[in-house]
């Protein structure tokens, strides 16, 4: 009798079908169901899922704990060097990958219901937007509370302020989290800036102690101050380990959906992390929204969840400003403003189909902080906007005010325009209401992102009636007049708010000097530009561009004439400054 012939090269046509267990099989079998485990207590630890059916994560993770287990299979039975006990590996696998292919099913049919396709409507309903009268809900621009710097300024005054700090130990240590949450703090704007430790040694060596606290932004002064917290921060988005804010969130909420936590301040300075619960509202997968939020002590770790409903009827709870983040705030309008006639005519006819524009900010009202953005049609072809929307960061109520206009684009690039001989950039506008005109505001940096003036343009007519000022004074004198050359009656008098010029202590020595620059310096203090310039000696003369223009183009070897109050200070306030 002849012997049985077995293929194991893996060439012959019913090599497959020769199954070969290796040695031990039943022994490997158990280290991979240990491997796996391990693998999936070290994916948990580091990915973080939400075990909830609506988190497409937790399927995510579901399909990294079959790949690792067939991945053990294909290792321990030597599959991988000897082809003769695939067979028996892909056996072994079968049933994780029928479960895999089980789930991307699960998958598959849960974005279809969830498929604007479906359910544009409910996409359309998502957020419910009420028509406003724009000079009726949004009072007189009142520029002592108007926030003047953008994110990259107050980078710089954070990164500044903190390098300023040598004698805390700060600077060796700690670095400003590029993360600046704007919110009223005291009915004031400001933005706050958490830190982070500069590598993951300064983290070993500075871990117990934790973060020594915040940084305050005044968006108006542009003053920043570290505020301390008692215990340091020890919980934070840049942290590690088991102090990552992140992780602490996930070990105490599991099945929960959570947003970006950001970093807030209530009323009496005592610091929170604000993290929104999220819920997906259409089908399985669609219409993210928020149901509810997470308030962590930075300190301690200790969580309260509270509803949305909570958040709007709760005294206690006002203080928190940011609870639906700006992204998803134009997330949902865009729903709204495409679907409402379903979605074919969301791409067909498009027929009062509206998006927001490429940008957004902020603006306080009744101590809340407010998201807007301009609206337009989606068959645009030019820079204007049907309108805008202001939505409550803490409540989602959303009103749109219909203007036409000029987009936040059109407005920065007519600002630069009209300065265009100094290259400066405009920051995203601010929207302001001057004498029941929609204006936008923005300042104009120079490459050092040092602010060198302000401009405002008007929503509706922004090609003409727009102006710029060394200071927000002498703008707002401008653009006011411009608006009555128009025929726009603004009923604002400048004077009441334009600064006036100190007037001279008769008591005071005044002094005359003149001579040529040796040096030149520039710095933007309470919103206005003060050039600082240095003559034969160790002082230097501060002058105000608000009330002497001239100083701006002032040069080293420019010849000056300087009248100022005797002193002995180093930095000298002038009282008159010609430019020879």
């Amino acid at each position: 009798m002849d012997p049985i012939k077995v293929d194991f090269t893996g060439n012959g046509a019913k090599s497959n079908s020769v199954i070969i267990p290796p040695n031990k099989s039943g022994l490997k079998t158990v280290i991979n169901i240990i491997g796996t485990v391990v693998a999936a207590a070290v994916a948990y630890y580091f990915y973080l899922p939400a075990f909830n059916f609506k988190a497409i994560e937790m399927y995510i993770y579901f399909g990294i704990i079959l790949a690792a287990y067939c991945v053990m299979t294909f290792i321990t039975s030597g599959a991988i060097a000897a082809p003769e006990y695939s067979p028996y590996a892909r056996k072994k696998a079968r049933i994780p990958m029928i479960i895999g292919g089980v789930i991307l099913l699960a998958v598959a049919i849960g974005f279809l219901v969830s498929s604007v396709f479906f359910r544009a409507k409910s996409y359309h309903n998502i957020i419910k937007v009420e028509t406003a009268t724009f000079g009726e809900d949004i009072a007189e621009a009142d520029f002592k509370s108007v926030p003047l710097l953008d994110q990259d300024s107050a980078a710089m005054l954070a990164d500044k302020a903190l390098s300023n700090l040598v004698d805390d130990n700060l600077v060796s240590q700690f670095t400003v989290y590029p993360s600046y949450t704007q919110i009223n703090l005291q009915k004031k704007p400001v933005r706050i800036a958490t830190l982070k430790y500069s590598n993951i040694i300064k983290w070993f060596t500075n871990r117990k102690a934790g973060l020594p606290g915040y940084l305050v932004i005044d968006m108006t002064t542009q003053e920043v101050e570290l505020k301390k917290v008692s215990g340091g921060i020890i919980y934070s988005n840049a942290d590690h380990f088991n102090h990552l804010l992140k992780r602490r969130l996930r070990f105490q909420y599991p099945t929960a959906l959570l947003g970006e936590a950001v970093f807030e301040v209530d009323e009496a300075g005592k610091a929170y992390w604000v993290c929104p619960i999220l819920d997906k509202t259409i089908g399985l997968f669609g219409g993210t929204d928020v149901k509810g939020v997470v308030l962590v002590d930075p300190t301690t770790g200790e969580c309260h969840d509270y509803t949305v409903e909570q958040l709007r009827t709760d005294a206690s709870l006002q203080w928190i400003d940011r609870v639906y983040a700006s992204d998803l705030l134009v997330e949902q309008y865009n729903y709204h403003g495409k679907y409402g006639g379903g979605f074919w005519n969301s791409i067909l006819g498009q027929k009062n189909v509206m998006i927001t524009t490429s940008g957004y900010n902020y603006i306080a009202l009744n101590d809340d902080v407010y998201m807007y953005t301009g609206i337009t049609s989606v068959n645009a072809s030019d820079n204007s906007i049907t309108g805008f929307t202001l939505i409550n960061q803490r409540t989602k109520e959303a009103k749109y005010y219909r203007v036409s206009g000029a987009t936040e684009n059109a407005a920065q690039n007519a600002a630069e325009g009209k300065v265009q001989q100094f290259e400066y950039t405009a920051t995203f506008p601010l929207l302001l209401n001057i004498g029941d005109e929609p204006t936008y505001f923005m300042a104009l940096k120079d490459n050092t992102q040092i602010v060198q003036q302000y401009a405002m343009v008007n929503v509706r007519q922004f090609t003409t009636l727009l102006t710029t000022g060394t200071s927000i004074d002498s703008c707002l004198e401008s653009y006011t007049a411009l608006l009555k050359t128009a025929g726009i009656n603004t009923n604002i008098d400048p004077n009441a708010v334009v600064t006036t010029p100190d007037q001279p202590d008769p008591a005071v020595t005044s002094q005359t000097v003149t001579g040529a620059v040796t040096a030149v310096k520039t710095a933007v203090i309470g919103g206005n530009t003060m050039v600082y310039l240095k003559l034969d000696g160790d002082a230097y003369y501060a002058v105000s561009a608000a009330k002497f223009e001239d100083v701006i183009i002032a040069a080293v070897g420019s010849q000056v004439e300087i009248t100022f109050n005797e002193t002995d200070a180093r930095i000298i306030p002038v009282t008159s400054f010609k430019l020879k």
